[in-house]
């Protein structure tokens, strides 16, 4: 990536001095892996902003998904939000695209998950009645050639949480969603906005527009 200071500046939603929501763009994983070539953590240094340290993630998001990432600027503050989201004070909006519509406008997911893995296929989050509760709200926003434009917005934050609810509870997968649904294209799964409340202080707000793959896909000027 060449310039990658002035790339990522342009992608910063909201910056005071202990917090950065950043509109992480789809294909950049936020940790390293064995199979992750690059992430996030190769750029942090670039949201320094003439702080020494360099800015932690607080939370994560899917490879492929896009949209707001907090991101604390230092050890204090990075507790802080960590118990701001064990203590639900952070409310968070996700908007996708379904390879399908639903025959309701709305609703409520409860679907504990848990982890599952095989040789064959890897790992995958399932439907565990023994696994950790996992709610999530929904609505449709839009409908466009047969597919719902969902704004879902999550009381708990499990990993792949909207992909599983979208699949199993609403019974319709994410667009492109490689391993929950058909796979055919990019997956249409953005974060769309985030609202951490502090005390003493202006919450951490942010609203990420949406990305190049929903423009592309014909979902670029939805309402949402």
């Amino acid at each position: 990536m060449q310039d990658k200071a002035a790339m990522w500046d342009k992608y910063v939603l909201f910056i005071d001095g202990e917090a950065i929501v950043i509109d992480k763009p789809a294909g950049l994983a936020v940790h390293p892996g064995s199979r992750t070539r690059e992430s996030l953590e190769d750029y942090l240094k670039h949201f320094r902003f003439g702080f020494r340290r360099e800015p932690l993630p607080v939370h994560r998001l899917d490879r492929d998904t896009s949209g707001c990432l907090l991101l604390a600027r230092n050890p204090k503050a990075h507790k802080r939000f960590q118990r701001a989201f064990e203590e639900k004070k952070v409310t968070k909006s996700y908007v996708a695209v379904l390879d399908g519509v639903p025959e309701a406008v709305e609703g409520r997911v409860d679907l504990p998950l848990g982890k599952v893995s095989s040789a064959e296929e890897g790992w995958r989050m399932v439907h565990d009645p023994q696994g950790r509760p996992s709610i999530s709200h929904w609505r449709v926003a839009e409908v466009r050639e047969g597919r719902a434009v969902v704004v879902f917005t999550p009381e708990t934050g499990r990993t792949h949480q909207l992909r599983v609810h979208a699949a199993e509870g609403i019974g319709i997968s994410i667009s492109g969603d490689p391993v929950y649904g058909a796979g055919k294209g990019p997956m249409l799964l953005h974060a769309l906005s985030i609202r951490v409340e502090r005390e003493g202080k202006p919450p951490v707000e942010a609203t990420a527009p949406l990305p190049p793959t929903f423009v592309s896909a014909g979902f670029g000027d939805v309402r949402l």
